[in-house]
């Protein structure tokens, strides 16, 4: 069945950004006129998440509300959802596409808070701060040299080379540090930065293994417990990218065994879903471990990043059909055309979609000025500009193409 189709002036949209994303995103939607935000501090329990998403066009959300089939259901009206974070694993990507929802986020918005808060840990993992501030605490006084060493000359082991890898590989290196990377794709190498032949011989030689990879099928428990023996004995795990990346009873057993200096942790298989749900783990209690509560990205620039990153995306989608940066969506970007009127159609991918589409135009005498269509393997998006004055009647038609997901016009 097709998903209801709108066609709305700017102060007609209505965009509701939940869980406290930055003031800047609001404002950013406000300034490309479109009045009707609504912003709301914290998630939403399920029975009011429901509610509220009932007369969404635009949904922003952060990391703790999820959005299942259940929720895009009771979404009739919405048009795309902006993941204000990094991750997308909130959101049921398959069920909004086939909606015809593109889902955008700011993979890159947070780059530097993340590279300075892993440069932070790997200076105080070498120096043995967490144990030694933990004896503090209890009135223990360890002032020993042993285990506490420089980072300079020391090897970092970075897995995934991507945009925070890289520029993590770039302030190690500022510091004397030498720096070997690992990733499934070829990347050219930044600074003195060199390539490891695998994953074992980046292992082998690391004093710091620090991970950047996303969360997929491949990364799920790179590391355990063959990885964490393969370590060099005293050397350091750092996590910051995702939570199901590491074995973390593995983990906590080569800590415990002191195969392993210390680690640094920022996310978590499970984590809680508030400030009042008990964070648990089998690293709690453990003094050469810093557990941070996934905040990577959280200061002040990052969250300001993200919000203009991923507002301004919403907006183009809204205001011009553009779904670049979309991740579970044909990435689609047609110029602006002046005098003409651009329509938008998303689309089951089925052959011959496109031609039934152009014979409508056809038979209506509609001149296309310009076209570009895009498919995934289940959708196809194609935006329009065309040469017609009566834009909703034209519309009406489109929607009967027996593949129609659904349909936009601008105005």
């Amino acid at each position: 069945m097709s998903a209801p189709n709108y066609s709305l002036a700017k102060d007609k949209i209505n965009f509701m950004l939940l869980e406290g994303v930055h003031d800047r995103a609001p404002e950013y939607i406000g300034k490309a006129g479109y009045h009707s935000v609504e912003t709301r501090s914290g998630a939403l329990e399920h029975d009011d998440l429901l509610a509220a998403v009932a007369d969404a066009h635009f949904l922003g959300i952060r990391s703790r509300t999820r959005i299942t089939d259940e929720v895009l259901e009771a979404a009739g009206k919405l048009t795309a959802i902006g993941c204000f974070c990094i991750g997308t694993d909130q959101v049921d990507l398959a069920a909004a596409r086939r909606r015809g929802i593109p889902v955008f986020n700011a993979p890159y918005a947070n780059t530097r808070s993340v590279a300075e808060l892993v440069l932070a840990e790997i200076i105080v993992l070498m120096r043995g701060i967490p144990a030694k501030n933990m004896a503090a605490h209890r009135g223990d006084w360890l002032k020993t040299a042993k285990g506490s060493h420089e980072v300079r000359g020391k090897v970092l082991g970075i897995v995934g080379y991507g945009h925070i890898g890289s520029q993590l590989g770039i302030l190690a290196e500022g510091l004397g540090m030498k720096v070997i990377y690992h990733d499934i794709v070829d990347k050219l190498p930044l600074g003195n930065a060199e390539p490891a032949a695998s994953l074992d011989d980046l292992l082998q030689v690391a004093d710091v293994l620090s991970l950047h990879v996303p969360d997929t099928e491949q990364t799920r428990n790179l590391i355990a417990a063959k990885q964490l023996a393969t370590l060099r004995p005293g050397s350091h795990l750092i996590n910051a990218s995702r939570g199901k990346v590491v074995d973390i009873p593995a983990l906590a057993e080569a800590l415990r065994q002191q195969h392993l200096g210390g680690a640094a942790v920022d996310v978590f298989p499970t984590e809680p879903s508030s400030g009042d749900e008990r964070f648990e783990s089998e690293l709690r209690g453990m003094d050469n471990v810093l557990l941070t509560p996934h905040i990577g990205g959280s200061t002040r620039e990052a969250q300001e990043n993200i919000a203009l990153d991923v507002a301004a995306k919403l907006v183009r989608y809204s205001d011009n059909g553009s779904t670049m940066g979309a991740v579970n969506f044909p990435e689609v970007a047609l110029p602006d055309h002046a005098g003409a009127r651009r329509i938008m159609h998303i689309h089951r991918n089925e052959p011959g979609v496109l031609q039934a589409l152009n014979n409508l135009f056809s038979s209506a005498g509609i001149n296309i000025v310009s076209q570009y269509l895009q498919t995934l393997p289940d959708i196809g998006y194609v935006v329009m500009d065309v040469e017609a004055p009566d834009t909703p009647a034209l519309v009406a038609e489109l929607d009967k193409v027996p593949a129609t997901i659904r349909t936009r016009f601008l105005y």
